[in-house]
């Protein structure tokens, strides 16, 4: 009984290789022919390649394109407490405020961030900014131009976490009191001063003197202008020949709730001391914004979100094209190669044969276009990150990943239908309709 058992054993074995080797010869062979039917038709090879290229190319740029893009606005807001607060006149993001009444909002003046200081506990730094314009810099015969200039209070260096790489930052007694000193950042005080050392040294701007008292660590690029593009003033230096009021420059008070606040109860109250603080009565709605950093995030991922949507969209019809290119190259191939199809078949080849033979083809096709796509995308990024400087464009693996998926899903479905149609073909049919 166990020798029997034993022998049944060894012949499923022995079966079980001898379909695997089978198989293998099969796929060998399929292989083979799908190989030079390619090498031969080089010119049909070349315009079925280009189109399942292009496509792959299209997806796996925008999508890294994308990502680079999240990834560095995400990366300037990482060192920036999600908490913080903006308030101020204008929304950061979408609101049902309409513009008119937008527009009729009273500016947020240094009052109102003197009252915010004297009235609301629970804060781990808050400051006084004005948005300014860009602003031209000049020291000696050299000048730069466009720098954006920010009047802001010294509270702004811990809400930003700026660091400074030489001198120092201006102290609370020197915003307080106006001082006509300046902080620039690494880009500006490289542009303007070469390899002079800044500190100390008297420029211009507002036209007025400004003495350099330090110079800020470089941080590279991200959303909107970077620190060290920038250079920052005491705002109450420029309060001192700028109007306040409608016609003057409009303001913020950036708050930085402490770590462990309850920022609801944070927010309502601050509210609720600002509406009493304006005058504003229990029907009457707010006449300003209080923008939180994590509603910038969260606008931020929907503009990332609806840019991928777009990239995926157009990229989709330039994979159409693509798939669509390959089987009508399949369906001419198989049409051509009928007669061959009916004398392989009449010596013996099983459909599976034939059926492999032109699906290898097509999956081929695919993959060699998407891989040519995603190297094409590669180079792109080394040229891009080069030339952008501190932006660096990123091709993940899941990016690559997908672009290979990608390709090898189009060429396997543009495939096999011609794929299905040659391996059903009439021997005798197929070499009388081949002669």
């Amino acid at each position: 009984m166990k020798t029997s058992y034993l022998y049944e054993s060894g012949k499923c074995l022995v079966n079980l290789t001898s379909y695997m080797l089978l198989y293998i010869r099969l796929f060998k062979e399929s292989l083979s022919f799908a190989i030079n039917a390619l090498t031969t038709n080089k010119l049909r090879t070349f315009l079925s390649l280009l189109g399942i290229t292009i496509g792959i190319f299209s997806i796996i740029a925008v999508l890294a394109a994308v990502d680079s893009l999240d990834r560095s606005i995400k990366d300037q807001l990482s060192g920036l407490d999600k908490n913080t607060i903006y308030l101020t006149k204008f929304s950061f993001g979408p609101t049902d405020v309409p513009r008119w009444q937008r527009d009729n909002f009273p500016q947020v003046e240094h009052d109102d961030y003197e009252f915010i200081q004297r009235n609301i506990t629970d804060v781990d730094a808050m400051a006084y900014v004005i948005f300014g314009s860009s602003e031209n810099l000049r020291y000696e015969g050299k000048t730069v131009s466009g720098v954006n200039v920010t009047p802001v209070s010294n509270g702004i260096y811990d809400i930003e976490n700026l660091k400074v790489e030489q001198g120092r930052f201006y102290a609370e007694s020197e915003s307080n009191s106006g001082a006509p000193v300046i902080v620039l950042g690494s880009a500006t005080a490289k542009n303007l001063f070469d390899n002079i050392n800044p500190i100390g040294k008297t420029i211009r701007a507002y036209g007025r003197k400004l003495k350099v008292i330090g110079v800020l660590k470089k941080v590279g690029n991200g959303l909107g202008d970077s620190p060290d593009e920038r250079a920052y003033v005491p705002a109450n230096f420029v309060r001192r020949f700028n109007n306040g009021g409608t016609e003057g420059l409009p303001g913020a008070v950036i708050i930085k709730p402490s770590k462990d606040v309850d920022f609801g109860a944070f927010e309502s109250v601050l509210k609720q001391k600002y509406r009493a603080y304006r005058g504003l009565k229990a029907d009457e709605p707010d006449n300003f914004f209080v923008n939180k950093l994590s509603g910038l995030t969260d606008f931020v991922d929907g503009i990332i979100g609806f840019m991928n949507g777009v990239g995926w969209a157009i990229s989709i019809f330039s994979l159409l094209v693509g798939g669509f290119g390959i089987a009508n190259i399949m369906f001419v191939s198989v049409k051509e190669r009928t007669n061959l199809i009916g004398i392989q078949k009449s010596l013996g080849a099983k459909n599976k044969f034939i059926l492999f033979q032109f699906l290898f083809e097509a999956i081929i096709l695919s993959v060699l276009g998407g891989l040519i796509g995603i190297v094409l995308v590669w180079i792109l990024s080394i040229i891009a990150s080069s030339l952008a400087g501190d932006f660096e464009f990123i091709l993940s693996f899941s990016n690559v990943f997908l672009g290979f998926a990608l390709s090898t899903f189009i060429g396997l479905i543009s495939g096999v239908i011609p794929a299905i149609s040659a391996s059903r073909l009439d021997p005798v049919e197929a070499i009388r309709t081949g002669m």
